[in-house]
């Protein structure tokens, strides 16, 4: 679950690309940038803290004790951050641009388009690396939560401003049409969505086998120290 922190949900994604049309992809990255309209559908996706595209050629990763790598193919970097569950967010970016989606994948090896949205899901779970560590640093809040508290944040300042330039009558009435417009926002965030029980679940149910394994392995254990010490 170390994909998990509160609200958010860290992805990472490297496929394979034909290094000989890797270049297509990097001119519609670049076309995409430059036309920021055609990611309208992404862009409105509220669920969405962060999502980036990287290409990286086999020269460029990183020798740490490993040695050189030998790959024949370019690789494409996904990496993004968003809120709920990992099948919501496959289904949003499937349906708010799956053009979009199968330009970005242009170049990926066995990429199988985004819609139907089952071979995309199983393409995207079999090249999808787990973190090893992910740190939020609002995990009770989701996107729309930073934005809405950013916004009155920026009201009670505006209101600061007022309280030494109004009346007492006329800031009163600044109060209310400021507080009225951003009640919305003065609600408890609440919990994230549970993406599965199966783990704990798991673990419940085999907390007698390892127990009983553990009891198992101390005698076994005591048992060969004492043939050691008999000898």
């Amino acid at each position: 679950m170390s994909n998990i922190a509160g609200k958010a949900y860290a992805m990472n994604v490297v496929t394979p690309s034909n290094p000989k049309i890797t270049w297509l992809n990097r001119l519609l990255f670049m076309a995409s940038r430059g036309l920021p309209s055609n990611l309208l559908g992404l862009l409105g996706l509220s669920l969405i803290h962060f999502a980036r595209w990287v290409i990286i050629k086999p020269g460029d990763w990183p020798n740490l004790g490993q040695g050189k790598e030998e790959l024949k193919n370019d690789y494409v970097l996904f990496c993004s951050n968003f809120n709920g569950t990992w099948d919501q967010y496959i289904d949003a970016f499937s349906d708010g641009i799956p053009s979009g989606l199968d330009l970005f994948w242009y170049s990926a090896i066995k990429y199988p388009r985004s819609i139907p949205i089952t071979p995309f899901k199983n393409y995207i779970s079999f090249n999808q690396i787990s973190n090893d560590y992910y740190y939020n640093a609002t995990p009770g809040s989701a996107q729309r939560d930073i934005k809405t508290s950013l916004s009155i944040y920026d009201q009670v300042l505006m209101l600061s401003e007022l309280h030494r330039k109004l009346t007492p009558e006329e800031f009163s009435a600044a109060y209310r049409k400021v507080a009225h417009s951003i009640q919305i926002g003065l609600g408890d965030p609440g919990f994230g969505p549970v993406a599965s029980l199966d783990t704990e679940r798991a673990d419940v149910n085999r907390e007698e086998y390892i127990a009983a394994a553990q009891e198992r392995f101390a005698f076994q254990r005591a048992e060969v120290r004492k043939e050691k010490t008999d000898a």
